[in-house]
């Protein structure tokens, strides 16, 4: 019997897939380019897997084209977090395109979650834009936001409003790394009125791509008074959780 599960995260900005083979784990991340089927199908190409679980935006296409299984965004996070770090009770999700909260009880199962306007502010997609209406890579935009003499306010949540705002502010002459520190502020308050809705109970775990950002970390802490755990590599929580969610439908049969 082969022993070898997979979860595969097809999102909107990155595709994250996760081998478990005797309780060690791999993955791989890649964008999603044009085609994240392509790029899914590409990460699985030559595997035989036990079983193999999608989840993410690409789920039900993947599963008409070769996943066994699929499973919520939702689920996978709560799956996933808990796996890695096993008493958090908080997930704060901020991807390419949106952001999600989720509530766990004291067991891991979910009990309230909360995502975010269908629109792209505060996300992955947001950030990238931002930076590059400021002359960063969005590598650089965290650290330069550090650098910061002064507290000035970004108002618009909107990419395309905020962007307009932004260039303005240039134009005012106003320095790049205050602007992309209000940008992140903007980013932190937001993320933090969408953890209050369901309440945040310790542990906090961020995951997401986002997540990678320090500066943004450093604010939601401030800005909740709590602590705020980054996983080793925040962007597989979601595809952990549907590989862990396939190794117990292998094993056991039933609900995973």
């Amino acid at each position: 019997m082969k022993e070898l599960f997979a979860g595969l995260d097809i999102g909107s900005r990155t595709v994250a897939l996760v081998e478990l083979r005797n309780g060690s784990y791999s993955y791989q991340i890649r964008e999603t380019s044009h085609s994240p089927l392509k790029v899914a199908q590409e990460l699985i190409e030559g595997k035989d897997y036990s079983l193999l679980v999608a989840t993410g935006y690409g789920r039900h296409a993947a599963r008409v084209k070769f996943a066994q299984e699929v499973i919520t965004e939702i689920k996978a996070y709560a799956i996933g977090a808990r796996h890695l770090h096993p008493d958090v009770r908080t997930i704060l999700d901020i991807g390419g395109q949106d952001t999600k909260v989720i509530l766990l009880d004291k067991d891991g199962k979910v009990i309230d979650f909360q995502m975010n306007e269908k629109c792209s502010a505060g996300t992955g997609k947001f950030l990238e834009v931002m930076a590059k209406a400021l002359g960063y890579s969005l590598d650089e935009l965290g650290s330069e936001a550090f650098k910061a003499k002064k507290k000035i306010k970004v108002s618009s949540m909107c990419t395309v409003f905020a962007e307009s705002e932004v260039v303005s502010l240039l134009h005012e002459g106003e320095e790049r790394e205050n602007i992309a520190f209000a940008i992140h502020a903007s980013i932190a308050e937001r993320a933090a009125g969408l953890l209050k809705r369901v309440g945040v109970v310790e542990p906090l775990l961020f995951a997401g791509g986002v997540a990678k950002n320090s500066c943004l970390v450093k604010l939601l802490q401030e800005k909740l008074k709590k602590e705020v755990i980054v996983p080793k590599e925040p962007q597989i929580v979601g595809a952990f959780g549907a590989a862990i969610y396939a190794s117990r439908k292998g094993f056991f049969g039933g609900e995973g």
